[in-house]
């Protein structure tokens, strides 16, 4: 057993609380384990006026955390496991998964308001979500908008937007589910893969059997479902290619949004597999999909 433990962070309000729950959790687990928190500024953290497309991707979100533990400054790093590239140094492996929160997206108005103002734009900063918005809110203007949570609100109660498209589980991990007016169902809206399971990090060949206790095997099922899919169309962070896996009755569920890029159009699938073979689940529908099969949207 590891006698001093250091978790990697990104230094935002909704990082630190996300990766303050393994580190209470190990805290709890094992009393006389040194738990710390180190936290850092990332790439994407400092670029904020241009779209994650412009720059790179959300892969910027986590390389300043994969040399803190190729440096061993860290031994563990928390991510949110939607912004987490599909494809991860084979040294720097994703070693633990949360219980899942609130997976789906939420509507956000300002203060005081009730409805949408037509007048003004959604806010986001997912093509995922502006596609399927699309749908939803056909008269509407989408227009990105960057910055930490925080960040967000306050240009949209300043009246900068109408509305903004979150993830349900941020505003719930910060105490804001308040200010959600609405939810969207994952049908209306098919979240980013992994979205609500936070990922964590680490190095191969280290032993990682200390978390354990905190690791959620299902949320490691349907994350590896829902990633398999996304990467077997080739789909980034950024990318409008979406998956949502649920364990139903000891059966695997996806949903999965392809977008071909080419001709811009969308199209949605399910498909229903065994739970001790998510991999092959998520690329088998990713390969109906492009295949043609699947509703076009």
């Amino acid at each position: 057993m590891k006698a001093v433990v250091r978790v990697g962070s990104r230094e935002s309000k909704l990082a630190v609380i996300q990766s303050m729950t393994l580190v209470d959790a190990l805290k709890q687990q094992y009393p006389q384990m040194q738990v710390s928190l180190l936290t850092m500024k990332t790439t994407g953290d400092r670029i904020l006026d241009r779209t994650l497309e412009q720059v790179g991707g959300k892969g910027l979100f986590v390389k300043e955390l994969e040399r803190a533990l190729r440096d061993r400054l860290a031994d563990l790093t928390v991510h949110s496991l939607k912004d987490v590239p599909m494809e991860l140094p084979e040294d720097l492996p994703l070693v633990g998964f949360s219980v899942r929160e609130d997976p789906r997206d939420a509507l956000v108005l300002p203060k005081g308001q009730t409805e949408l103002v037509p007048e003004l734009p959604i806010g986001t900063s997912s093509r995922r979500r502006a596609e399927q918005l699309k749908l939803i809110y056909p008269s509407y203007e989408v227009k990105s908008v960057r910055g930490n949570l925080q960040t967000r609100l306050r240009k949209l109660d300043n009246g900068e937007y109408g509305a903004l498209i979150l993830a349900a589980a941020g505003l719930k991990r910060l105490g804001l589910e308040h200010r959600i007016s609405r939810y969207f169902t994952v049908d209306e809206m098919i979240p980013a893969a992994c979205q609500g399971i936070l990922g964590i990090q680490g190095r191969s060949g280290e032993d990682y059997s200390y978390l354990s206790h905190f690791n959620s095997k299902d949320s490691e099922k349907v994350a590896l479902c829902e990633r398999a899919f996304v990467r077997e169309l080739d789909g980034g962070c950024t990318s409008p290619i979406c998956a949502y896996a649920e364990i139903i009755k000891d059966k695997l569920l996806l949903r999965g949004l392809y977008y071909d890029e080419n001709s811009g159009m969308c199209r949605k699938g399910t498909l229903t597999g065994s739970t001790n073979d998510p991999c092959g689940i998520g690329i088998a529908l990713a390969n109906e999909l492009r295949g043609q099969r699947g509703d076009q949207v």
